[in-house]
């Protein structure tokens, strides 16, 4: 700069770059500057600040010796950032980049000062809106998290970071494959990639997840796309919501529920003996079906339940009729057949998270409409109610009854082979007969 100092002048007015000369030895002040100096300071002219004590150029004082304690250590400072003083009422920022010269005979500085003023006022907004958003992050009540297109957590909320127990630099970079079992961060891996590839939300999806300590949690996730400035997708952003507590109570007051109807079975097996197996086991080949149809373990549970309890409303039929040897009369066939309907009726006013009423009611339906009570046909029945007719045949069939022998496995294979496709659902019936044929022809279900 020194031997160049006169010649750029010119430009570096035009740009708006302020070139001084400072004179670090008596008498202490500006020996040369530009124009743009002079604006910057405030000045009318360049020829007003020749002299100027170099501490006119600071607002805060402490600026100033540091400023000199830094040229006095390292012979030179770049780009240093300092709020000047201003003959006005409006104080502006700016950036002072020098060198510390001795040309034997006077010290001097001899540099560059600009206005970045504008420059910070913009950092200071993108500062003040970035502490804003992660405020209002820090304070919702839920996980929220945002990852790159590698699914690299970028930014994370105060409340993602207690439920890790992580700290915020072991978190940033990272992905789920660092703090999760590796099926549950595939799991999550897929679903970012889903968005990602897709730019379609996964909204209130229900999944559980493994704590830091080890216990585990159910959680509601909803996962959108981020797009950049071009409009292409750069990466996600996910918000967990922590659902174990309301998981928990409708956990127990689903198990009220189930023990409340448990009393009820009970007084089925003191009555019935037989009826009360029976519904045992169907509940046991209906889940074994389910879970071959890869069911989720809330699903399978509402069908087992439906299975323990399709025919309680047997209770109010009389045993004599129940029990009866050889063929029942057509009114005494009508009050077996209300049996559905009875059932139906006593729990169809309980609020189950699941149509545990509606399977009941409809498992002795037929796919042809030769069924009972309501004559559904085809996709009018449930699939639920479709397992669980196959079932209650095939148990009723397999087992002993006080009015008959048991006809064997073969018998009830073959009426429901019989009935494929008219009757029984063929995907359940091709179920069924895989799972005799994989216990070399005999019971797939326990028996208790």
């Amino acid at each position: 700069m020194k031997g160049n100092f006169y010649l750029t002048t010119t430009t570096a007015d035009d740009l708006g770059i302020g070139l001084f000369k400072y004179s670090l030895s008596p008498p202490e002040g500006f020996i040369i500057v530009n124009s743009a100096v002079a604006r910057l300071l405030d000045y009318a002219s360049k020829a007003e600040l020749e002299g100027i004590s170099w501490q006119k150029l600071f607002l805060n004082p402490e600026d100033k010796d540091r400023f000199i304690e830094v040229v006095n250590k390292e012979e030179r400072v770049k780009f240093f950032e300092a709020l000047r003083k201003s003959r006005g009422n409006k104080n502006k920022w700016v950036a002072i980049t020098a060198s510390r010269i001795n040309d034997g005979k006077t010290e001097y500085l001899e540099g560059i000062i600009e206005d970045i003023s504008s420059h910070k006022e913009m950092a200071e907004q993108l500062s003040l809106e970035r502490d804003f958003l992660q405020g209002l992050l820090d304070n919702i009540p839920d996980a929220i998290y945002f990852k790159d297109r590698y699914s690299r957590i970028i930014k994370v909320n105060k409340f993602y970071l207690k439920g890790t127990g992580f700290g915020l630099e072991e978190i940033i970079g990272k992905t789920d494959f660092d703090f999760f079992p590796y099926l549950q961060a595939k799991a999550m891996f897929e679903d970012d990639s889903y968005v990602l590839k897709t730019g379609n939300p996964i909204i209130g999806k229900i999944e559980r997840t493994l704590l830091a300590n080890g216990a585990w949690n159910q959680v509601m996730t909803t996962k959108i796309p981020m797009y950049g400035r071009n409009g292409d997708i750069i990466g996600t952003m996910g918000i967990t919501r922590d659902m174990t507590a309301y998981a928990n109570t409708e956990r127990e007051r689903l198990g009220m529920l189930i023990n409340a109807l448990t009393v009820l079975g009970k007084a089925l097996e003191m009555r019935d003996p037989y009826t009360f197996s029976h519904t045992r086991q169907v509940a046991d080949i209906a889940s074994t079906i389910a879970g071959e149809l890869g069911w989720d373990e809330n699903r399978i549970l509402g069908i087992r339940l439906a299975g323990e309890l399709h025919d309680l409303g047997k209770i109010s039929i009389p045993l004599d009729i129940l029990n009866k040897p050889g063929k029942l009369s057509e009114l005494e066939y009508q009050l077996v057949q209300e049996h559905v309907k009875k059932c139906y009726d006593l729990i169809k006013d309980i609020e189950f998270p699941f149509s545990l009423a509606e399977v009941i009611y409809q498992h002795h339906e037929r796919l042809d409409g030769s069924g009972y009570p309501r004559c559904l046909k085809e996709d009018e029945i449930m699939l639920e109610a479709r397992i669980l007719a196959i079932s209650d045949v095939l148990e009723s069939m397999t087992c002993y009854r006080p009015y008959r022998e048991a006809l064997g496995i073969t018998k009830a294979h073959q009426e429901l082979n019989e009935g494929c496709g008219s009757k029984y659902d063929p995907q359940i019936v091709g179920i069924v007969s895989r799972l005799i044929k994989e216990n070399d022809g005999e019971v797939f279900w326990g028996r208790g």
